[in-house]
């Protein structure tokens, strides 16, 4: 089992930055592949960007390509998300899940296992 912390959340204006971090416990940590989905108000989960268990491959959601980055740090039983020239269509309740299984739909949230409490991101304009 897995339990998911994420942190890092808060108020940024329109262009500004934000690092969200989900700290994961337990000893297997590098046999999970690794979201991030995001939920706004009266809005359904969504995929915002997913790495594999080494690291190697990463998929993001076409609107946060180029301006936001995940990454891993096995050792430290970590996933980051880099969040730069934020836009306030980028607010919303931020949540890290970890899948167990291969060949997964990545980006149905319904194929991961464990999930964070979420960490709220507000982008004003």
């Amino acid at each position: 089992q897995v339990q998911l912390v994420e942190s890092g959340g808060g108020l940024v204006q329109a262009g500004g930055s934000l690092r969200l971090s989900c700290a994961a416990s337990g000893r297997t940590f590098s046999s999970y592949t690794m979201g991030w989905f995001r939920q706004a108000p009266g809005k359904e989960r969504e995929f915002v960007a997913v790495i594999s268990r080494a690291g190697a491959r990463t998929i993001y959601l076409d609107s946060v390509k180029g301006r936001f980055t995940i990454s891993r740090d096995n050792a430290k039983n970590m996933v980051v998300l880099q969040m730069n020239s934020l836009e306030p269509e980028d607010t919303a309740l931020y949540y890290c899940g970890a899948a167990a299984r291969l060949g997964i739909e990545y980006t149905d949230y319904s194929a991961y296992d464990y999930w964070g409490q979420g960490t709220q991101v507000t982008v004003s304009s």
